[in-house]
């Protein structure tokens, strides 16, 4: 089979089953089977595929068409210009979480403050965090020793300095200066797309209004030291969580997208 034939069969099969990237993915998929890109695929259409290539790629585009999400597929993800390993346990990165390490660079924070990543799934923020602020003490911790896994890889890999430990939100830590959270926020009864819906549950869903997680996070910082909290929500429930987080003491400092800054009062 040729690459212009594969093409054309893989991108009509996604097409049918509803994945409006079909062409992409195609090509991405394809990308990472024959270790070529596009460029190349593309000014070579006649190319035959080796058997094994095929029979690869046909398990993933049988997958794709179920929706499952192309970075589960490759194993991995983009997030401010870095790959990170992604799998079935941890959440897919998104753009918009982006804006929270812009954000925290604005902070301008003394060497050696502590920052922690609550919830961390696949490291992508607190490492990215480390690497962008090496003069920050960064911790991450999770709930999930699956994601503690492959955050810990994630390090590994990319030669960031992150402390990760088993914790349920900041129940098992030393409260620190600053706290980066996206935490779920999807309320329970939202309508998410197929390819979300093969994301860890419990990693998105937060409650009836989305925002449980939250309301127990900013209970637990009600009396502590920590000075910024830099949070993950849907724009329509900014003003809601800005309520609960003015209860524990702290006011909104600024907003970006999707991600607010709370700061102590």
């Amino acid at each position: 089979m040729t690459v212009q034939q594969w093409l054309a069969q893989a991108i009509s099969q996604l097409t049918a089953a509803g994945v409006n990237t079909a062409r992409l993915d195609c090509l991405v998929l394809l990308e990472d089977a024959t270790g070529h890109d596009r460029s190349w695929l593309l000014a070579y259409p006649e190319h035959e595929l080796q058997g094994s290539e095929v029979k690869k790629l046909h398990t993933k585009i049988v997958q794709r068409a179920q929706h499952v999400p192309l970075a589960y597929l490759r194993g991995r993800a983009e997030f401010y210009g870095r790959e990170f390993r992604v799998n079935a346990h941890t959440l897919v990165p998104r753009p918009e979480t982006e804006a929270l390490i812009g954000l925290l660079k604005d902070l301008e924070l003394p060497d050696g403050s502590r920052l922690t990543d609550v919830g961390t799934g696949s490291g992508c923020i607190a490492i990215t965090a480390a690497l962008e602020l090496p003069h920050l003490r960064v911790s991450a911790c999770d709930i999930d020793e699956d994601c503690l896994r492959t955050a810990r890889m994630n390090a590994a890999m990319l030669g960031a300095a992150v402390n990760f430990f088993t914790s349920d939100l900041l129940d098992a830590a030393e409260l620190p200066d600053v706290i980066l959270a996206n935490l779920p926020y999807v309320p329970d009864n939202f309508q998410i797309n197929l390819a979300a819906s093969h994301e860890p549950r419990h990693a998105l869903f937060g409650g009836p209004d989305g925002l449980d997680v939250y309301r127990e996070l900013f209970r637990q910082l009600s009396d502590g030291p920590t000075v910024y909290v830099l949070a993950e929500s849907l724009p329509p429930q900014h003003e809601t969580l800005a309520g609960i987080a003015k209860v524990a003491g702290f006011a909104l400092a600024k907003t970006d997208d999707f991600i607010q800054c709370f700061r102590r009062r």
